[in-house]
C-alpha cells in the first residue's frame, strides 16, 4: 500500500483504497470487543498492519474474499469509545467516518459486543450520524448469555433498521451470513440508510440538532448531522463556518437554560447542565431503550436484587451517605478487631524475640555495634512493622470483600458528581481509589482516563490519597493518643484525604488546567455478587505480599541507615562510633536543626522530625524510625507509647493530643515517597512532580499549623 495519501482538516485522511478498485469497509467498534478476531477470520492471510497514511497510528489491512468470490478491502480501524476524539486513535477512526463525501468508506462492519450492548450503541449511534450504511456483527454472544438473556440478532435488527449478524470469529461462525449482508448493503442502488439520529428523538435536543443539521447541510463535505451534534458538544471541528459555530453555540446556550427552567437536576445546579451532557445523555437513553425493546424480561418480571439494591445505593440521598458508612465500619473493624493481635506481637517482638538476638549476640560475643545494627536498627525497625500484618489482613480482606461484591464499581458512580465538581469524569475515582492501597499503581492508572488534562490533574492530586503505608502510622499515633477513639480518628483522616483531593482539585484546576472539558460517564456496573473464598484469598495474598515486599526492604534499608547516622558522632569529643549519644549524632544534629521549622504545630522534637523525614523516603520508615530513635536513647526495655507521650507533651506546651493531630494530618498531606515522586514524574512530567512536591509540602505544613492551633483550644 502507498503511505503518500492527501487531505486537510477533519476527515481529511484519504483512504488509498480507493485506488484499488475495492470496496472499502471499515471495522468500528469498542476496544476489546473480539474485533481484530473478527478482521483475521475474514482476512486470514491477506493482511498487513502499518501506519495509517499521513498519521502515526498503527492500523491492519487485508484482503476479504467472500464466499462468493468477492475481493473486498479492509481496515480494522483502532478501538475507539467515541467519535468526539480523545487520544490520536480516536481521532483517526473520527476523520476516516468523517471524511467528505467520495472519501468515506463504503460500509462499515460495527462489532457489538453483546455482553456490554449499552456502551457499544452509544457509539453506534455516532456513526448512525455519518451516513454510512452499517451492518452490525454481534460478538461475545455466549458471554452475554451466561449473564442472562443477551439481544438477540433479529430483535436488535428490528429495533436498529440494521442488519445484524451473529458471529463468532474463533470458529469462523456467521462470516459467511455477514458476507452476504456486506454485499447487499454495497450493492443497493439507493443505499439502505439506518434510522439516523434515533437516538435523538424525544429528547430535548431533538429540534435544535435537526435545525442545525439542516443549516450545516452543503455547507461543509462532512456528514451534516455528525457534525450538527458535534459543534452542540463544543467540538470545534475546521472548515465550519463561523456563522454556524455562532449557530451552534447559541443553540447549546438555548438547551442549557431550557433544561435549568425545566427544573431537571435542580438539585445538581445550573452550572452542571450543558448540550454535551444532554447529548450524551440522549444517546445513552435510545441505547438503553434498544437493548430494553430487543431482549425484554419476562412479562411480569419482577426487577432483579441488583436493580432494587442499585435504587437505594445509586440514589443521590443515600448513595454518599451509604459509602462513608462503610469506609467508616472498614477503618473501624480494622483497628478493632487488629489491636489485640497488634499488641500480643509487639510484645513478642520487644520481649522474647529482641531479648534472645541480645543473648545469643552476646554469647557469640558479637561487637557491640553490631549487636546494636542488629537489636536496635532491623529487629525494632522490622518488628514494628510486623506487628501490622493483622491490621494489613483484616483491611485488605474487607476491600476485597467490597469489590468482589460489585460494590466499588457503584462508588465510583456514587463519586461521579463529586468528581463532576473538579469536571472530572467519574472514572477518575477508580485511580483516586487505588491510591487508598498504594500511590505508585494509582498514577499508573491515570491512563484510564481520555483526556490528557484529567491524567494530569489526577496525577497531581493522587498523592493526597491516603495509601496504607500512612495507615500503619495513623493506627499507631491514633492509639497512643486517642486510645478507643482511634478507628473514628483514622475515619476521619481518609475523609480529610478526600476533601483534601476536592480542595487542592478546586485550587489547581483552574490555575494549571483552564477549559479543562468534562465528558459523561462510561461505566459497566457490575451485578452484585457474593465473594468467593478463593478470590478474595488471592487478592489479600497478593496485596499482602507486595506490601511486605516493598516495605520489607524499605524498612531493612531505612532501619540500617539511621542506625549508621546514628552510630557516627557529629563532632569530635562526642564519643567514638556506635559509642555516641544519639541527640549528639549525625543523625541527632540534622534532625534537631528541622525541629523548629515545624514548632509552630506542636511537635517541634527532633524525634518527629526525624520520623518525617524518612518518612519522605517512605512512609514506613516513620514507625521504625521512632522505634530507632526513643530505642537509641532508653536503657533497658524500651517504652514507645511514654516516650512519644512525654515528647509531644513538651512540644506542644501541654497540648499533645492537638499536636498529635496535627502530626497525622501532616503524614497526610506531604509526599508519601521517593516512589510516588518518581512515578508522578514518568505520568504527568518533571515540572509539574515538582510543582506538586512544593505544593504538598507546603500544604502539609499550612495545614498542620492550622489544625495544632485550632485543636489546642479544644485540647
Amino acid at each position: 500500500m502507498s503511505c503518500h495519501a492527501t487531505g486537510a482538516g477533519a476527515g481529511a485522511t484519504a483512504t488509498p483504497e480507493r485506488w484499488t478498485g475495492l470496496p472499502f469497509v471499515a471495522l468500528v467498534g469498542n476496544p476489546n470487543v473480539g474485533k481484530s478476531t473478527l478482521f483475521n477470520a475474514l482476512t486470514g492471510a491477506h493482511q498487513r498492519v502499518g501506519n495509517w497514511p499521513g498519521k502515526t497510528v498503527c492500523v491492519a489491512q487485508g484482503d476479504w474474499r467472500t464466499a462468493g468470490g468477492r475481493p473486498l478491502r479492509v481496515a480494522d480501524l483502532p478501538g475507539s469509545y467515541s467519535l468526539l476524539p480523545d487520544s490520536p486513535d480516536e481521532a483517526l477512526v473520527r476523520d476516516v467516518l468523517t471524511a467528505p463525501e467520495g472519501e468515506r468508506p463504503d460500509a462499515v462492519v460495527f462489532a457489538l459486543d453483546a455482553a456490554n450492548p449499552a456502551r457499544n450503541l452509544y457509539l453506534l449511534s455516532q456513526i448512525l450520524d455519518t451516513d454510512i450504511p452499517v451492518v452490525v456483527a454481534l460478538t461475545m454472544t455466549d458471554v452475554a448469555a451466561r449473564r442472562g438473556a443477551p439481544p438477540g440478532p433479529e430483535a436488535l435488527a428490528r429495533e436498529l433498521a440494521l442488519p445484524v449478524v451473529r458471529v463468532e470469529g474463533r470458529s469462523g461462525t456467521g462470516l459467511d451470513l455477514l458476507a452476504d449482508a456486506v454485499c447487499e448493503a454495497l450493492d443497493a442502488e439507493a443505499p439502505r440508510r439506518a434510522r439516523t439520529s434515533a437516538w435523538a428523538v424525544g429528547s430535548p435536543v431533538a429540534a435544535e440538532l435537526a435545525e442545525l443539521a439542516a443549516a450545516a447541510s452543503g455547507l461543509t463535505p462532512h456528514p451534516a448531522r455528525w457534525l450538527a451534534a458535534g459543534l452542540l458538544c463544543g467540538e470545534e471541528p475546521p472548515e465550519v463556518p463561523a456563522e454556524l459555530a455562532r449557530r451552534a453555540g447559541a443553540a447549546a446556550d438555548r438547551l442549557a437554560e431550557a433544561e435549568a427552567e425545566a427544573g431537571e437536576g435542580a438539585d445538581a445546579g445550573e452550572g452542571d447542565i450543558d448540550a454535551e451532557l444532554l447529548v450524551a445523555e440522549a444517546r445513552y437513553a435510545w441505547a438503553h431503550a434498544v437493548i430494553e425493546r430487543a431482549a425484554p424480561r419476562p412479562a411480569g418480571a419482577r426487577p432483579t436484587l441488583t436493580d432494587r439494591v442499585d435504587r437505594l445505593l445509586l440514589s443521590r440521598g443515600f448513595g454518599i451517605p451509604f459509602f462513608l458508612a462503610v469506609m467508616w465500619g472498614v477503618f473501624e473493624a480494622t483497628t478493632v478487631l487488629a489491636k489485640p493481635l497488634q499488641d500480643g506481637l509487639g510484645d513478642f517482638v520487644s520481649g522474647p524475640v529482641s531479648g534472645g538476638a541480645d543473648r545469643l549476640l552476646e554469647a557469640l560475643h558479637a561487637p557491640g555495634w553490631l549487636t546494636g545494627l542488629l537489636v536496635d536498627g532491623l529487629i525494632n525497625g522490622v518488628g514494628q512493622l510486623l506487628t501490622f500484618v493483622p491490621l494489613m489482613i483484616i483491611m485488605f480482606l474487607l476491600l476485597a470483600l467490597l469489590e468482589d461484591s460489585g460494590y466499588f464499581a457503584r462508588a465510583a458512580f456514587v463519586a461521579d458528581r463529586l468528581m463532576r465538581t473538579l469536571k472530572l469524569p467519574g472514572r477518575a475515582f477508580l485511580p483516586l481509589v487505588v491510591g487508598f492501597g498504594c500511590n505508585v499503581p494509582a498514577l499508573a492508572g491515570t491512563r484510564i482516563l481520555n483526556r490528557r488534562s484529567h491524567r494530569l490533574l489526577v496525577g497531581l492530586l493522587i498523592p493526597y490519597m491516603s495509601c496504607t503505608a500512612r495507615l500503619a502510622v495513623y493506627v499507631m499515633i491514633a492509639g497512643v493518643f486517642f486510645g478507643s477513639n482511634s478507628g473514628t480518628v483514622v475515619f476521619f483522616l481518609y475523609v480529610a484525604s478526600v476533601l483534601l483531593v476536592l480542595g487542592m482539585g478546586l485550587i489547581l484546576r483552574p490555575l494549571l488546567f483552564r477549559g479543562m472539558k468534562e465528558e459523561p460517564l462510561v461505566l459497566e456496573l457490575p451485578p452484585y455478587r457474593l465473594p468467593t473464598l478463593r478470590v478474595t484469598g488471592a487478592q489479600v495474598r497478593q496485596k499482602l505480599a507486595a506490601f511486605l515486599r516493598t516495605a520489607g526492604g524499605i524498612i531493612v534499608a531505612t532501619a540500617a541507615a539511621v542506625w549508621l547516622l546514628m552510630a557516627i558522632p557529629a563532632a569530635a569529643g562526642h564519643g567514638g562510633f556506635g559509642k555516641v549519644d544519639v541527640e549528639q549524632s549525625a543523625f541527632g544534629t540534622v534532625t534537631r536543626a528541622t525541629a523548629p521549622l515545624v514548632a509552630p504545630a506542636g511537635f517541634g522534637d527532633w524525634h518527629a522530625t526525624a520520623a518525617l523525614g524518612t518518612g519522605l523516603i517512605a512512609k514506613e520508615g516513620v514507625i521504625s524510625t521512632l522505634a530507632q530513635t526513643y530505642s537509641a536513647e532508653e536503657d533497658g526495655d524500651p517504652q514507645l507509647t511514654a516516650s512519644l507521650h512525654a515528647t509531644f507533651e513538651e512540644s506542644s506546651g501541654g497540648h499533645q493530643r492537638a499536636a498529635a493531630l496535627a502530626f497525622l494530618v501532616f503524614i497526610l498531606a506531604y509526599t508519601p515517597c521517593f516512589a510516588t515522586l518518581a512515578a508522578q514524574r514518568a505520568e504527568i512530567g518533571t515540572r509539574l512532580t515538582v510543582i506538586g512536591f512544593g505544593i504538598q509540602l507546603t500544604a502539609a505544613w499550612l495545614l498542620a499549623v492550622g489544625v495544632f492551633q485550632i485543636a489546642r483550644l479544644v485540647w
